[in-house]
């Protein structure tokens, strides 16, 4: 018993290793934003994040990001040319537990519990990928195209 406690103590500790999702860039760690110029006005952007937040809360960062990135650039309004995800929103730490009785005849009966922990250190992991064109004046009326200063407004 003392060494499933043990046991279920790292892998808590550990679980946490990795620090939070924020708006940052990347610099080498696994959580945070990159981009990257593909033409002059062309940019991918890729946003990194744990189990902390969901693929939506990831989604509103890679906006803030395009956003950001389009009034850095002198844009207006961006428009998503393509995004994509991967990844999952599972737990990095699972724990099951069971119990059992047997019957027989006689004496041959018996009773068992057990305990399982499961760790996964890629669990939660997710990744949120948009490729944008960065554009200036009039924001054409498609689902597509945002722009920068009211996706800051709204998401932040």
């Amino acid at each position: 018993m003392r060494k499933l406690i043990i046991i279920g103590l790292y892998a808590s500790v550990t679980a946490c290793a990795s620090g939070p999702t924020v708006y940052a860039p990347a610099n080498g760690s696994d959580r945070g934003y990159s981009e990257r110029q593909i033409e002059s006005d062309r940019f991918r952007i890729r946003f990194d994040g744990g189990s902390d937040v969901s693929f939506e809360e990831l989604e509103n960062l890679a906006l803030r990001r395009a956003a950001n990135l389009t009034l850095e650039r002198g844009g207006d309004w961006f428009e998503i040319v393509s995004r994509s995800s991967e990844g999952d929103d599972e737990r990095r730490v699972r724990v099951g537990g069971s119990v059992g009785q047997t019957f027989g005849s006689r004496r041959y009966s018996g009773r068992s519990a057990g305990l399982g922990i499961r760790f996964d250190p890629g669990a939660g992991d997710k990744t949120i990928y948009l490729e944008i064109l960065i554009r200036s004046g009039r924001r054409p009326d498609i689902p597509e195209a945002y722009d920068a200063w009211d996706v800051l407004h709204a998401i932040g």
